[in-house]
């Protein structure tokens, strides 16, 4: 989800060092993602991640089956809602894939690689269902069940068109100019396709109302999402402009800078 790549025309700067952790976290993941087990990289990530997204809908609709007749859960509103909000959002990211494929998700892994990131990452999604259809979860909304869903339902509609519209301008932005993209979705958000993807699974987190999805998106969020986003900004500082850039900008949302 890099908004940088190299601009003959452009000022440079000495770059910022990312910091140390962020650097460890990242070279924790080329290994135990990228190279787990060594050998050829026989996999695109993006087979990876398209595959668990073109199978949340079928899965989940599977799990709804399967327990139609041992719980009410399975077939309550709020799992024809979740169904419609995961299910469709998956469906959703392949339209997204096919128009304008994400660069970063290109990248070959091993095939260990591949697994583990289905299983440690990517995986655990499909939990977050589960524990709806199946009744595991009870969730006890803080406030009326139709408020609640249509809260959800709108997090979620917003967060997908934030997200889309900030890695279209990103894609087709930098086919004909490239450099620091510093207006658009990015005009006073630095990461909006990150704050559009938290939206979307914070949404379907609220819907199960448990505590493993919070466990899940906090790893996802904190191991990932914040490693990218600051080694991309220590990236971004090597152009001139990037101070006054951050300056009038926020990280995500005012007043997380």
């Amino acid at each position: 989800m890099s908004t940088v790549v190299e601009d003959s025309s452009a000022a440079y700067v000495t770059p910022t060092e990312a910091p140390a952790w962020a650097r460890g976290m990242r070279a924790f993941t080329e290994r135990f993602v990228m190279e787990l087990g060594g050998g050829p990289k026989v996999l695109k990530a993006a087979w990876v991640i398209n595959f668990q997204k073109a199978g949340t809908f079928i899965v989940y609709a599977a799990m709804m089956w399967y327990y139609a007749d041992k719980t009410p859960a399975a077939t309550s509103t709020a799992a024809w809602v979740y169904l419609a909000l995961h299910g469709g959002y998956g469906l959703v990211w392949l339209i997204k894939d096919v128009a304008f494929p994400d660069p970063n998700w290109q990248r070959n892994v091993t095939f260990l690689g591949g697994l583990n990131m289905f299983l440690t990452v990517l995986g655990p999604y499909w939990v977050f269902g589960w524990l709806l259809f199946s009744g595991t979860a009870q969730p006890n909304y803080p406030l009326p069940e139709l408020v609640w869903f249509c809260l959800c339902i709108a997090l979620c509609l917003v967060g997908c068109v934030i997200m889309i519209a900030a890695d279209a301008q990103k894609h087709f932005t930098l086919r004909v100019r490239r450099g620091l993209i510093t207006d658009g979705m990015f005009r006073y958000i630095r990461h909006p396709n990150y704050l559009g993807e938290m939206m979307i699974y914070g949404s379907f987190a609220m819907m199960v109302w448990h505590w493993f999805p919070v466990v899940v998106l906090a790893w996802v969020w904190i191991g990932l999402f914040a490693v990218n986003m600051v080694m991309k900004e220590a990236s971004m500082s090597r152009y001139a402009e990037w101070a006054a850039y951050k300056k009038r900008s926020w990280w995500l949302l005012p007043p997380v800078l």
